[in-house]
């Protein structure tokens, strides 16, 4: 609450003040790059990112398939076209390969795309060494969507540092939150000095009001900022505990047929923003949509994955790389995948609730099938 009343105290209430000064800083210095601009929700940051590389009107922005569409609408805000790519079965993530292949293809048909933008799923890292190499050789700038995996760690670098731009949100649902904000970071400066320009209407610096170019009203204000600050300071206790109430989904649950656990790969650490699961109804003996109605039945919200955007009415036709010829892993994940009860404040308690139910569904099902 200290933040908070400063901000009131010193009447710093409107977009912009000490506080976002401060939130830019620290959250710079925790993830390791040299600048950040604190915008309105990670979507702004996504847009901004998109202007900063000038994609226009005709364009194309490669995309993960497997993601909240807020990871693809600015692409269409801006008027150029996204290009799917399917996920790998180790992180859930971008697949390399299908990526490598997109990228040939659009090589050949001299339409290369103006970015990528990867997303790290439930916290998940993707295998970012794979696709920064595949990325440089086709000279294509990286955006890196770590709306869900702040706190996150590849190969010991923070998730979201990789991209030429990476992006946080601060939603209401994220690991750490301000109501509603998101954060744009760089390691050029220069590059975040115009998308703090262009978050702030774009304003000429004159001293009337001009402008010559299309701005946006995507600043953060000062009292969210200072939320910022104080949730930023609990962040580390905040992934501690998701990893924690991961650790108890596994113990209760791994050893259970048909039950699987989101994969972490080998030298990384997800902030485990939600433990999600999938689910084989063939050795499980229950579907996904019977086990979400028991646990609705208990008052216990289950939801599940991401639906993939390239089976989005919203993007019908637009074209789609799988991983392989043989499978589409973002299809299967959706089919099988359940997002489980994650949230910091879970008590032991609430979770083994959660546990009891998924247990008691999976044996009145054999029950019946005897």
């Amino acid at each position: 609450m200290t933040y908070i009343q400063d901000a009131f105290d010193t009447n710093w209430i409107a977009p912009l003040g000490p506080h976002v000064d401060a939130f830019e800083k620290e959250l710079a210095s925790y993830v390791g790059v040299n600048d950040a601009a604190a915008v309105s929700s990670g979507t702004a940051a996504i847009h901004l990112a998109l202007r900063l590389l000038d994609v226009q009107a005709g364009d194309t922005v490669f995309c993960s398939s497997l993601t909240f569409v807020a990871s693809a609408n600015p692409i269409v805000y801006l008027g150029a076209s996204p290009v799917f790519i399917d996920s790998e079965p180790e992180t859930w993530n971008m697949s390399p390969q299908a990526l490598e292949r997109a990228l040939y293809d659009a090589a050949q048909e001299k339409k290369l795309p103006k970015a990528v933008i990867v997303v790290n799923l439930y916290g998940q890292s993707a295998k970012m060494d794979e696709i920064l190499e595949i990325c440089q050789t086709f000279d294509i700038p990286v955006i890196e969507d770590a709306a869900e995996s702040l706190g996150s760690t590849y190969k010991g670098r923070a998730s979201g540092s990789f991209g030429k731009f990476g992006i946080y949100s601060f939603n209401g649902n994220k690991i750490i939150s301000t109501s509603g904000g998101g954060m744009l970071v760089s390691n050029e400066g220069e590059e975040l000095n115009k998308a703090r320009f262009l978050a702030t209407q774009a304003r000429d610096y004159a001293p009337h009001y001009q402008h010559s170019q299309t701005g946006y009203n995507y600043r953060m204000s000062n009292v969210l900022a200072g939320i910022g600050r104080a949730q930023l300071e609990v962040l580390e206790e905040r992934v501690n505990a998701r990893r924690a109430i991961f650790r108890r989904y596994v113990q209760e649950l791994a050893h259970v047929p048909g039950i699987a656990f989101m994969p972490e790969l080998p030298n990384t650490r997800s902030n485990r923003w939600l433990t999600v699961l999938t689910l084989d109804e063939n050795e499980a003996g229950v579907s996904v949509e019977a086990l979400l109605g028991a646990l609705a039945e208990q008052n216990i919200e289950a939801r599940p994955v991401w639906k993939p955007l390239h089976m989005q009415p919203l993007f019908e036709g637009v074209q789609f790389y799988p991983h392989s010829d043989n499978e589409i892993i973002s299809e299967q994940l959706f089919k099988r995948g359940l997002c489980l009860p994650s949230g910091s404040s879970l008590s032991e308690d609430e979770q083994m609730r959660v546990i009891t139910c998924i247990k008691e569904s999976l044996i009145k099902a054999k029950s019946m099938s005897v």
